[in-house]
Protein backbone atom coordinates (compact mmCIF):
# COMPACT_ATOMS: atom_id res chain seq x y z
CA UNK A 1 0.00 0.00 0.00
CA UNK A 2 2.91 2.28 0.38
CA UNK A 3 4.23 1.98 -2.46
CA UNK A 4 1.33 3.04 -4.56
CA UNK A 5 1.37 6.46 -1.93
CA UNK A 6 5.22 6.99 -1.56
CA UNK A 7 6.58 7.65 -4.64
CA UNK A 8 9.87 8.32 -5.87
CA UNK A 9 10.24 12.09 -7.32
CA UNK A 10 12.38 12.97 -10.32
CA UNK A 11 15.03 14.82 -9.76
CA UNK A 12 13.83 17.47 -12.49
CA UNK A 13 11.29 18.00 -9.90
CA UNK A 14 13.17 19.08 -6.88
CA UNK A 15 13.69 22.72 -7.54
CA UNK A 16 9.99 23.33 -7.39
CA UNK A 17 8.97 21.55 -4.26
CA UNK A 18 11.96 22.70 -2.30
CA UNK A 19 11.40 26.18 -3.95
CA UNK A 20 7.53 25.30 -2.47
CA UNK A 21 8.45 24.38 0.88
CA UNK A 22 10.89 27.51 1.25
CA UNK A 23 8.02 29.72 -0.08
CA UNK A 24 5.50 28.02 2.38
CA UNK A 25 7.79 28.94 5.04
CA UNK A 26 9.06 32.53 4.52
CA UNK A 27 5.23 33.25 3.63
CA UNK A 28 3.94 31.90 6.75
CA UNK A 29 6.33 34.30 9.05
CA UNK A 30 3.60 37.14 7.57
CA UNK A 31 0.00 35.17 7.28
CA UNK A 32 -0.28 31.23 8.83
CA UNK A 33 -2.95 30.94 5.78
CA UNK A 34 -0.05 31.15 3.45
CA UNK A 35 2.06 28.48 4.94
CA UNK A 36 -0.90 26.09 4.33
CA UNK A 37 -1.05 27.54 0.23
CA UNK A 38 3.03 27.05 -0.10
CA UNK A 39 2.71 23.30 1.95
CA UNK A 40 -0.31 22.40 -1.00
CA UNK A 41 1.78 23.86 -3.62
CA UNK A 42 4.84 21.73 -3.02
CA UNK A 43 2.39 18.92 -2.65
CA UNK A 44 1.51 19.30 -5.61
CA UNK A 45 4.69 19.68 -7.19
CA UNK A 46 5.79 16.52 -5.96
CA UNK A 47 3.11 14.56 -7.67
CA UNK A 48 3.53 16.12 -10.73
CA UNK A 49 7.07 15.29 -11.14
CA UNK A 50 6.85 11.93 -9.25
CA UNK A 51 8.63 9.02 -11.36
CA UNK A 52 6.84 5.38 -10.30
CA UNK A 53 9.02 2.64 -10.95
CA UNK A 54 7.99 0.73 -13.88
CA UNK A 55 7.82 -3.26 -15.24
CA UNK A 56 8.95 -2.97 -19.00
CA UNK A 57 8.54 -5.87 -21.39
CA UNK A 58 11.53 -6.56 -22.94
CA UNK A 59 11.11 -9.10 -25.82
CA UNK A 60 12.79 -8.01 -29.15
CA UNK A 61 10.39 -6.01 -31.49
CA UNK A 62 8.30 -4.58 -28.63
CA UNK A 63 7.33 -1.11 -29.11
CA UNK A 64 6.20 0.32 -25.71
CA UNK A 65 4.21 3.63 -24.68
CA UNK A 66 6.37 6.62 -24.40
CA UNK A 67 4.66 8.37 -21.63
CA UNK A 68 1.04 7.72 -19.50
CA UNK A 69 -2.05 9.06 -20.47
CA UNK A 70 -5.25 8.89 -23.66
CA UNK A 71 -4.27 7.40 -26.77
CA UNK A 72 -5.98 9.94 -29.25
CA UNK A 73 -7.57 8.92 -33.00
CA UNK A 74 -4.74 7.08 -34.99
CA UNK A 75 -3.67 8.74 -38.19
CA UNK A 76 -1.27 8.51 -40.76
CA UNK A 77 1.27 11.63 -40.94
CA UNK A 78 4.61 12.60 -42.21
CA UNK A 79 7.44 12.34 -39.51
CA UNK A 80 8.92 15.65 -38.12
CA UNK A 81 10.69 17.07 -41.50
CA UNK A 82 13.79 17.83 -39.09
CA UNK A 83 14.87 14.15 -38.60
CA UNK A 84 14.61 13.58 -42.53
CA UNK A 85 12.94 10.72 -43.05
CA UNK A 86 11.39 11.60 -46.35
CA UNK A 87 7.71 12.31 -47.29
CA UNK A 88 5.85 9.04 -46.80
CA UNK A 89 3.52 8.67 -44.04
CA UNK A 90 3.56 6.72 -41.63
CA UNK A 91 1.10 5.59 -38.81
CA UNK A 92 1.34 7.71 -35.70
CA UNK A 93 -0.12 7.33 -32.41
CA UNK A 94 -0.75 10.13 -29.94
CA UNK A 95 -0.56 10.01 -26.70
CA UNK A 96 -2.32 13.17 -24.32
CA UNK A 97 -1.40 14.24 -20.62
CA UNK A 98 -3.10 15.98 -18.39
CA UNK A 99 -1.68 17.58 -15.41
CA UNK A 100 -2.46 14.30 -13.00
CA UNK A 101 -0.61 11.74 -15.23
CA UNK A 102 2.98 10.82 -14.54
CA UNK A 103 4.93 13.63 -16.98
CA UNK A 104 7.65 11.82 -17.64
CA UNK A 105 9.08 10.17 -20.46
CA UNK A 106 10.25 6.57 -21.27
CA UNK A 107 12.29 5.15 -24.25
CA UNK A 108 9.63 3.30 -26.59
CA UNK A 109 12.19 0.89 -28.26
CA UNK A 110 15.80 0.00 -27.55
CA UNK A 111 18.30 0.90 -29.98
CA UNK A 112 21.00 3.37 -30.86
CA UNK A 113 19.68 7.40 -30.86
CA UNK A 114 20.87 8.58 -34.79
CA UNK A 115 18.56 11.31 -34.37
CA UNK A 116 17.65 14.57 -32.08
CA UNK A 117 16.17 18.01 -32.67
CA UNK A 118 14.12 20.73 -31.18
CA UNK A 119 11.57 22.81 -32.62
CA UNK A 120 10.40 26.47 -31.00
CA UNK A 121 6.67 26.71 -31.78
CA UNK A 122 3.39 27.44 -30.29
CA UNK A 123 1.55 26.14 -27.43
CA UNK A 124 -2.07 25.13 -28.36
CA UNK A 125 -3.77 22.71 -26.69
CA UNK A 126 -1.46 19.33 -26.85
CA UNK A 127 -5.11 17.02 -27.70
CA UNK A 128 -5.40 18.98 -31.19
CA UNK A 129 -4.49 17.08 -34.00
CA UNK A 130 -2.18 20.34 -35.22
CA UNK A 131 0.12 20.42 -31.85
CA UNK A 132 2.06 17.26 -33.60
CA UNK A 133 2.93 20.28 -36.20
CA UNK A 134 2.85 23.54 -34.41
CA UNK A 135 3.99 23.24 -30.99
CA UNK A 136 7.21 23.01 -29.57
CA UNK A 137 8.82 19.65 -29.71
CA UNK A 138 11.81 17.41 -29.18
CA UNK A 139 11.95 14.55 -31.93
CA UNK A 140 13.99 11.59 -31.39
CA UNK A 141 15.02 8.68 -33.62
CA UNK A 142 15.99 5.61 -32.70
CA UNK A 143 17.71 2.64 -34.75
CA UNK A 144 16.85 -0.49 -33.70
CA UNK A 145 18.69 -3.61 -34.22
CA UNK A 146 17.13 -5.04 -37.83
CA UNK A 147 17.73 -1.47 -39.27
CA UNK A 148 14.30 0.17 -38.59
CA UNK A 149 13.93 3.48 -37.31
CA UNK A 150 11.22 4.32 -34.57
CA UNK A 151 10.37 8.29 -33.87
CA UNK A 152 9.09 9.75 -31.08
CA UNK A 153 8.58 13.07 -30.43
CA UNK A 154 8.17 15.03 -26.81
CA UNK A 155 5.53 18.14 -27.69
CA UNK A 156 4.52 20.68 -25.22
CA UNK A 157 1.06 21.67 -24.73
CA UNK A 158 -1.21 24.50 -23.61
CA UNK A 159 0.55 25.52 -19.94
CA UNK A 160 3.53 23.14 -20.76
CA UNK A 161 7.16 25.44 -21.57
CA UNK A 162 9.46 23.09 -20.53
CA UNK A 163 10.84 20.20 -22.75
CA UNK A 164 13.88 18.13 -21.06
CA UNK A 165 15.39 15.34 -22.82
CA UNK A 166 18.63 13.87 -21.38
CA UNK A 167 19.68 11.57 -25.05
CA UNK A 168 22.82 11.97 -27.21
CA UNK A 169 23.07 10.82 -30.70
CA UNK A 170 25.10 7.59 -30.92
CA UNK A 171 23.21 6.67 -27.08
CA UNK A 172 22.44 3.32 -27.21
CA UNK A 173 19.27 3.48 -25.22
CA UNK A 174 17.09 0.08 -23.53
CA UNK A 175 13.75 -0.03 -23.82
CA UNK A 176 11.22 1.61 -21.30
CA UNK A 177 14.14 3.97 -19.54
CA UNK A 178 13.22 7.47 -18.46
CA UNK A 179 14.89 10.11 -20.66
CA UNK A 180 12.92 13.14 -20.09
CA UNK A 181 9.74 14.95 -19.18
CA UNK A 182 7.71 17.76 -19.94
CA UNK A 183 6.28 20.12 -17.35
CA UNK A 184 2.40 20.69 -16.77
CA UNK A 185 0.49 19.29 -19.39
CA UNK A 186 1.72 17.68 -22.97
CA UNK A 187 1.64 15.30 -26.04
CA UNK A 188 3.83 12.79 -26.55
CA UNK A 189 3.67 10.91 -30.44
CA UNK A 190 5.18 7.85 -31.77
CA UNK A 191 5.73 6.89 -35.63
CA UNK A 192 5.17 3.25 -36.25
CA UNK A 193 8.20 1.78 -38.91
CA UNK A 194 6.05 1.14 -42.10
CA UNK A 195 3.76 -2.38 -42.13
CA UNK A 196 3.69 -1.89 -38.15
CA UNK A 197 0.34 -2.27 -36.85
CA UNK A 198 -1.08 -0.91 -33.78
CA UNK A 199 -1.85 -2.72 -30.74
CA UNK A 200 -3.93 -0.63 -29.13
CA UNK A 201 -7.16 1.33 -29.51
CA UNK A 202 -7.94 5.49 -29.35
CA UNK A 203 -9.51 5.75 -25.95
CA UNK A 204 -7.25 3.53 -24.00
CA UNK A 205 -4.86 4.93 -20.79
CA UNK A 206 -1.73 4.45 -21.67
CA UNK A 207 1.15 3.19 -18.61
CA UNK A 208 4.67 4.53 -20.02
CA UNK A 209 6.92 1.59 -19.99
CA UNK A 210 4.32 -0.97 -19.90
CA UNK A 211 1.67 -0.73 -22.88
CA UNK A 212 2.21 -2.50 -25.66
CA UNK A 213 2.05 -0.41 -28.69
CA UNK A 214 3.36 -2.61 -31.56
CA UNK A 215 4.69 -5.82 -32.14
CA UNK A 216 7.13 -5.59 -35.30
CA UNK A 217 8.22 -9.20 -35.12
CA UNK A 218 3.66 -9.57 -35.96
CA UNK A 219 1.85 -9.32 -38.88
CA UNK A 220 -1.31 -8.88 -36.73
CA UNK A 221 -4.06 -6.68 -38.01
CA UNK A 222 -4.54 -3.06 -36.41
CA UNK A 223 -6.90 -3.96 -33.05
CA UNK A 224 -10.25 -2.05 -33.04
CA UNK A 225 -11.62 -0.93 -29.77
CA UNK A 226 -14.90 -0.04 -27.73
CA UNK A 227 -16.04 1.25 -24.60
CA UNK A 228 -18.33 -1.22 -22.55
Amino acid sequence: MLDSVIVPINRAGWPFVAGALIAAVLLGLFWTPLLWLGLIAAGFCAYFFRDPPRVVPVREGLIVSPADGKLLPIVEAVPPAELEMGDEPLTRLSIFLNVFNVHVNRVAVGGEVTGLSYNKGAFVNASFDKASDLNERMSVKVRVPDGRQVVFVQIAGLVARRIICNLEVGQQVRTGEVFGLIRFGSRTDIYLPKGVAPLVAPGQTMVGGETVLADMTSDEPIRAGEER
